[in-house]
């Protein structure tokens, strides 16, 4: 006698573990599956890289933060009361530079001048006397004849090489005490050295002026 029912192998289901069960899922989604809790070590390479770099920065603003003091980091903040130190030049480097410059075309290298035309500088009792009388003569010109060791000059003017009204040259009174400081010591010249302030302080007395002559500076002692 035959089964009335027909077999259906579709409806025949083979017997499976649980564990196969899961493989079968894991594989239709794609995955593997873990099963060795195993992981990959790119991302804890990271996240110690990420690490180092965070404590980097930290260690180097705590060090050059200057403590993120607010006088430094602000921007419309007004300037301090210090005076950043400037050094000076040497009054001999800076006198020998300005004497080059523009002195040696009348007085020459040697400081001999021009015989009948322009004075001598060696041995000269102008250089060698009084700091009143040079100062002025450099700073304010010289007009007329004037005697420089037994001989007279007056073809050509001195120069007004100061700050003041007709200077040609607009000098400070850095540069001519150093042009001052080096002639007096230079051409076997042995004059004490001539500083700003004294020039300063000649320019604040007499003001804006024209030239001298030799009379009036002859009165100075």
């Amino acid at each position: 006698m035959s089964d009335p029912t027909p077999k259906d192998p579709r409806l025949e289901q083979a017997g499976a573990t649980d564990e196969s069960l899961l493989a079968a899922h894991e594989k239709l989604l794609g995955r593997k599956p873990d099963d060795g809790a195993h992981y990959k070590m790119l991302p804890l390479v990271l996240l110690f890289v990420f690490s180092g770099l965070i404590f980097y920065a930290g260690t180097y603003l705590n060090r050059y933060s200057v403590r993120y003091d607010a006088t430094v980091f602000d921007e419309n903040g007004h300037s301090t009361k210090g005076v950043a130190a400037v050094a000076k030049a040497d009054p001999m480097v800076l006198g020998k530079k300005n004497f080059e410059a523009v002195c040696i075309t009348c007085h020459q290298a040697t400081g001999l001048g021009v015989a009948g035309v322009y004075p001598p500088l060696a041995g000269s009792e102008w250089v060698n006397g009084s700091e009143e009388r040079v100062i002025r003569i450099v700073l304010y010109g010289l007009k007329g004849p004037v005697t420089v060791k037994g001989a007279t000059y007056g073809a050509v003017a001195m120069p007004v090489f100061g700050k003041v009204t007709g200077s040609g040259y607009n000098w400070n009174d850095e540069r001519i005490a150093a042009v001052l400081t080096y002639v007096r010591a230079s051409f076997g010249n042995k004059a004490p050295a001539v500083t700003a302030e004294q020039v300063a302080a000649i320019h604040a007395k007499e003001g804006d002026r024209k030239e001298w002559s030799e009379e009036e500076l002859l009165k100075i002692k």
